[in-house]
């Protein structure tokens, strides 16, 4: 939609709406530099008090991305600088055509000819902004499904490999005590599994997850789990601890959990139960949300997954995080041994 110099980035184009969009600009630039500085004294007051900011990275970058526009070499773009295809996951029993997210996808020959110059810049920037970093679908990094960009779902993609051994053993040579987490959620195959463990890259695990129809042998159960993972109650794209008993989980899961915990639960005693579990797991990390500390329902739910509207919307409100919620995740966190 923009003008054909302005999207190719031409020199002179560039200069003229740098002049004819000073104020604009410069209003841009302050309010970036405020945050920035902002970021970093939040930073700094949580890191003297030995409290560590976990970030995310997505794997993507949106078509409409500064990314994008800078870099348009590094994707997969036609001559009209448009996606030739696009980002997306195969059917699965989620859903029955999968999911077509429409991100344009990398040209990993360039990026590699390169030396991942532009993620190595990414890498660096958010480890200025935070103390761990999470790859989200980590398994892109392996193979990633491509769909043509006219297709309207994301059945007759392909997998299409990526250099994961180079690209990894680079950025660890980079950076050779990289603190991320990989996001190795729903159906990973064998290749990304051998990966990770290569590299030593922690993944994921979700109590919500726990109590389906692999129970008891599930990897998502404490006592199945081994001390190299992040163990979260829920997460962002989840329901809450209490939302999912009441409103998600079927008779036979709270069945499950209930025989797992050796007692019956009702709404309001749950999340705790929950906590509890994640925080006896042997994982070297355990991640417990707000909403669910606070026991908070389905309204709390940070975000929906396909839904493009209303997410990212609670807030924790001062005075939330009463001292008796405070000594009681001090007394967990002491008995489970996770303050040394």
């Amino acid at each position: 939609e923009w003008p054909d110099e302005m999207k190719r980035r031409d020199p002179q184009a560039l200069t003229e709406v740098d002049h004819s969009f000073t104020e604009e600009l410069d209003k841009e630039k302050f309010l970036q530099f405020l945050f920035s500085l902002q970021w970093r004294a939040l930073r700094a007051y949580c890191n003297q008090r030995q409290i560590q900011i976990f970030g995310d990275i997505p794997i993507y970058m949106p078509y409409n991305s500064a990314d994008v526009w800078s870099h348009p070499d590094l994707f997969k773009l036609d001559d009209q600088l448009r996606p030739e295809s696009v980002s997306g996951v195969p059917p699965d029993y989620f859903s029955a055509t999968g999911q077509l997210w429409g991100h344009p996808v990398y040209r990993w020959d360039r990026l590699q000819a390169g030396g991942y110059s532009w993620w190595i810049d990414r890498i660096e920037h958010n480890l200025a902004l935070f103390d761990w970093i999470r790859i989200d679908h980590f398994r892109g990094l392996v193979a990633f499904w491509e769909v043509p960009v006219s297709h309207t779902s994301a059945i007759d993609g392909k997998w299409v490999p990526a250099p994961a051994d180079d690209f990894l053993s680079f950025l660890f040579r980079r950076f050779p005590l990289l603190p991320v987490v990989a996001e190795d959620l729903g159906l990973i195959t064998a290749d990304v599994r051998e990966v990770m463990r290569r590299f030593d890259i922690p993944g994921m695990r979700v109590a919500l997850f726990a109590f389906g129809e692999d129970f008891p042998h599930g990897t998502y159960l404490p006592h199945n789990m081994d001390s190299h993972g992040v163990f979260f109650t829920g997460t962002h794209d989840t329901n809450t601890v209490e939302g999912w008993f009441e409103s998600e989980a079927d008779e036979e899961e709270k069945r499950r959990l209930a025989t797992y915990l050796g007692y019956d639960l009702s709404p309001g005693m749950v999340h705790w139960a929950m906590i509890r579990l994640v925080m006896l797991s042997p994982a070297c990390i355990a991640l417990i949300p707000f909403q669910d500390v606070l026991g908070l329902g389905e309204s709390a739910r940070m975000n929906r997954p396909g839904k493009a509207h209303g997410n990212w919307r609670w807030r924790l409100n001062g005075g939330e995080l009463t001292a008796d919620l405070a000594d009681r995740l001090a007394d967990l966190t002491t008995i489970f041994g996770r303050d040394r």
